[in-house]
């Protein structure tokens, strides 16, 4: 809900079509203008968002084809957000079977719109005293659990879309045993972490400017899985990169107000931020290969002109602890093949 939607083309929308019939057949009480309806924004999935005024403003109808895009975890995750106390649109209207919304608008203005070094404090401090307040409300039966299999999934797409499709390179035996290992390793890691929420897509690009601060968007992935999910969302972004000195500083504040609101992080800051850095590189390798499948597959090419930050993010760690050297070098020889393919690695 937060990039700027495709333009349209000359050929039939005929999904726009029906949701302007079922907007049209809800209540009056809604003061809908069908005429208004515009794109407001898409994302990475077949979701779409279009905006229109009403009596009260102006409102969010959601569009999500169900052969591509259950509605119903949507549906579920803002409950269990606005029984947190948290800001995230509100459900005026629903039809499941259609995969049809209609939304409260919370703005324009997503974080990643707005910061720069003199409001960066402020914005992320209250993204922390958010995810603090969402995790602090988890129980461990309301949400699907982020699991071995889960973890293993987004694993296999950084060598099946990354590697194979966008570097078009194959694997050998000794390489493929070397991500085996790295993977087992980092999965192991996760799932010693203490569960609570897990958004699972927690960055600024998912949080608007608004009353109260933040607004959250893109919660219908949302897991129950590893405490340091979410942290690392927010400070290794897939669209804007810190100094690391101002990474750290974040990660503490929230690591300390964490340990006030009795959040199981432990008492040892130097082993919560292993357990970040770790869940991060995990993170990273899936984004890979979201982006490179994206393109691929969905034909939206402008995710890969972010492939590089990722890379840097996964070089860091790697680079920094010892267990993970042999994925380190392997990232080096994978630079090498970038190279020869003519690709910005």
């Amino acid at each position: 809900m937060s990039a700027p939607a495709a333009a349209s083309s000359s050929a039939p929308d005929v999904r726009l079509d029906d949701l302007s019939s079922w907007l049209a057949a809800l209540p009056t009480d809604f003061g809908l203008r069908i005429g208004t309806l515009r794109a407001a924004s898409a994302d990475a999935s077949f979701r779409r968002y279009f905006r229109l005024d009403a009596a009260a403003g102006t409102l969010i109808a959601m569009d999500a084809p169900p052969a591509q895009e259950d509605s119903r975890p949507y549906v579920k995750v803002a409950a269990l957000l606005h029984a947190a106390g948290l800001n995230a649109p509100q459900i005026l209207a629903q039809d499941l079977a259609q995969g049809f919304l209609l939304l409260t608008d919370l703005g324009t203005q997503t974080f990643l719109h707005v910061l720069d070094d003199d409001n960066a404090d402020a914005l992320y401090g209250a993204a922390i005293d958010a995810l603090i307040t969402w995790q602090r409300a988890s129980r461990p039966d309301a949400l699907p659990p982020y699991d071995t299999t889960l973890l293993a999934r987004e694993l296999a797409l950084f060598p099946d879309w990354y590697v194979g499709r966008h570097l078009q390179h194959t694997l050998t035996p000794a390489q493929r045993r070397t991500l085996e290992r790295s993977n087992a390793l980092l999965i192991d890691a996760a799932l010693a972490q203490p569960m609570v929420y897990v958004h699972r897509d927690y960055m600024p690009r998912n949080l608007m400017v608004s009353t109260p601060n933040p607004g959250i968007l893109d919660f219908q992935d949302a897991v129950y899985g590893p405490v340091t999910y979410d942290v690392v969302s927010l400070m290794r972004d897939a669209f804007i990169s810190w100094e690391e000195a101002r990474v750290l500083d974040w990660t503490v504040r929230y690591w300390e107000r964490a340990r006030k609101a009795a959040l199981p992080v432990g008492d040892d800051f130097g082993q919560f931020y292993k357990a970040f850095e770790w869940m991060g590189l995990q993170r990273h390798l899936k984004v890979l290969g979201i982006f490179a499948r994206i393109n691929y597959r969905d034909g939206k090419p402008q995710y890969l002109a972010d492939t590089p930050r990722f890379i840097r993010y996964v070089r860091g760690v790697t680079q920094r602890y010892g267990e993970l050297k042999p994925l380190a070098l392997l990232i080096d020889e994978l630079e090498g093949v970038a190279v020869r393919n003519g690709f910005s690695f």
